[in-house]
């Protein structure tokens, strides 16, 4: 029988598994990056822990087909990673060829979210579906556009980019470093910036109550409870993130025309109290025909998604 290893490197933790080509974990562990060792260490580390693995399952490495990975950072060719995100590994790095000098293994890499995308396409919530958009709603917002059966990387590696379409001219300043980004609104640290100018001035409501006056403490959590609660302070902030996540999503939805939108992250946990506004703010900023039979889920890989994600890169 055939193996595949699924590796999601992380900024802290990186994720391994041995799998199938259908997509069945057969075991996974998880290790500390230590980025800092460089990437030469960080993989032969990884690959170290990998053939544990394998030990643990009594599957000869021969049986190890392909190694997938998710990286944090663009990538070119499923091989080059333009930059990383997190690591100190400078940039143009031939990752596909480091890892198979010293695996001796088939390698093939992509950035993470674009993994995830993936993973929710072949084995997860977009299953069945020929084009799909999975979001990442979190401290950023990353995307993944999964059309035909094959990602959309784009030329640098940098397609898929949906945090950082333009929403407000000269707007608000985004981790990217240019102003006005959907991610300077919509994630759960542009909900935060607006909840906390708004709390300095506004303290009595429920979610001032919740988090016992600690505003540094505030999460997108807190304030989507307090929103279920009736607070009215807290939705007119749901109110807000709706607008700017219909906004963005528009734009991907008349530009892509997906028949299915996959929500992940920490404010896609929000449920009805925010998609319920989502779905019909969008009819300002889409078109009706992409609108129409459009299919909003969460996704459901959780953790596995960027393990099994880098095993589609081999479907």
């Amino acid at each position: 029988m055939n193996y595949y290893m699924g590796i999601d490197l992380g900024g802290t933790n990186t994720k391994i598994g041995i799998l199938d080509i259908e997509g069945n974990i057969y075991k996974s562990t998880s290790i500390k990056t230590l980025s800092s060792n460089g990437a030469q260490k960080t993989l032969e580390r990884i690959w170290e822990a990998s053939k544990e693995l394998a030990k643990d399952l009594q599957i000869d490495i021969s049986n190890i087909k392909g190694i997938g990975i998710g990286i944090p950072g663009p990538v070119i060719d499923q091989s080059i990673v333009a930059f990383f995100a997190n690591f100190p590994w400078g940039e143009n790095v031939n990752i596909k060829k480091m890892m198979e000098d010293i695996s001796g293994i088939e390698t093939k890499l992509d950035n993470d979210v674009n993994i995830i995308a993936l993973g929710e396409a072949k084995f997860g919530a977009a299953k069945g579906s020929r084009a799909s958009v999975t979001i990442a709603l979190g401290t950023g917002i990353g995307g993944g556009i999964y059309i035909d059966g094959h990602l959309i990387p784009g030329f640098n590696g940098a397609g898929g980019e949906v945090g950082h379409i333009k929403l407000v001219k000269d707007g608000r300043l985004c981790g990217c470093g240019q102003k006005g980004c959907f991610e300077a609104y919509a994630s759960a640290t542009g909900l935060i910036r607006e909840a906390t100018s708004r709390l300095i001035v506004n303290k009595n409501n429920l979610l001032y109550t919740i988090i016992e006056g600690k505003i540094d403490s505030l999460e997108a959590k807190d304030i989507f409870d307090a929103a279920k609660e009736g607070d009215e302070f807290s939705l007119s902030l749901v109110d807000y993130e709706a607008e700017y996540l219909a906004m963005g999503i528009g734009n991907i939805l008349n530009i892509i025309n997906p028949e299915i939108v996959v929500l992940s992250g920490g404010v896609a946990l929000a449920g009805d109290i925010l998609m319920n506004p989502l779905k019909e703010k969008l009819k300002k900023y889409a078109l009706p025909v992409v609108v129409k039979d459009i299919k909003f889920v969460q996704g459901i890989l959780g953790n596995e998604a960027g393990i099994k994600g880098s095993i589609g890169l081999f479907i």
